[in-house]
């Protein structure tokens, strides 16, 4: 399986994990084996601040504040549309905002590395189609994702 990451860092106010599109690879690729999931998969991953996100969230969820990330899965219940010169799965776009990451990490008192992992996984889990609005599906995927965060050794 191959991971094509589209990655861009669109804010200047904190340096991203070291090595982070290889952090990125390795949480895609364990989020779809998770998923029995053996498809080569593209995923667009963007860094930007409070501003920006906050901009983004009240954009294209009307909702007026900042947030740590944003999910915007290409797939639907139909599956996924591939890319005709890859033919690998077009699982979406992931925005992260590293202020509110770094902000995070600091009141859960966990590793900057550990937050923005937990964000990338926690968004991969929604391209690939799974939400929280439920007690159950919460559960569901967070345990999906902790259990991608162990597989990593990036835990707590």
């Amino acid at each position: 399986m191959k991971i094509y990451i589209d990655y861009s860092n669109e804010q200047d106010k904190l340096s991203p994990p070291e090595n982070f599109e290889e952090l990125v690879e390795k949480c895609a690729r364990a989020a779809l084996e998770e998923e029995h999931i053996d498809d080569d998969a593209e995923v667009s991953v963007t860094l930007v601040d409070n501003e920006r996100i906050r901009e983004l969230n009240n954009e294209f969820r009307e909702i007026d504040r900042e947030t740590d990330v944003l999910s915007f899965p290409l797939g639907d219940e139909n599956g996924f549309e591939t890319n005709p010169d890859t033919d690998a799965i077009l699982l979406g776009d992931i925005v992260i905002s590293l202020e509110k990451a770094q902000s995070q990490a600091e009141e859960y008192g966990h590793s900057f590395l550990r937050e923005v992992a937990f964000l990338l996984t926690h968004s991969l889990f929604h391209l690939l189609g799974y939400d929280h609005m439920t007690p159950d599906e919460e559960k569901e995927m967070f345990a999906k994702q902790e259990k991608v965060l162990e597989k990593l050794g990036i835990t707590r």
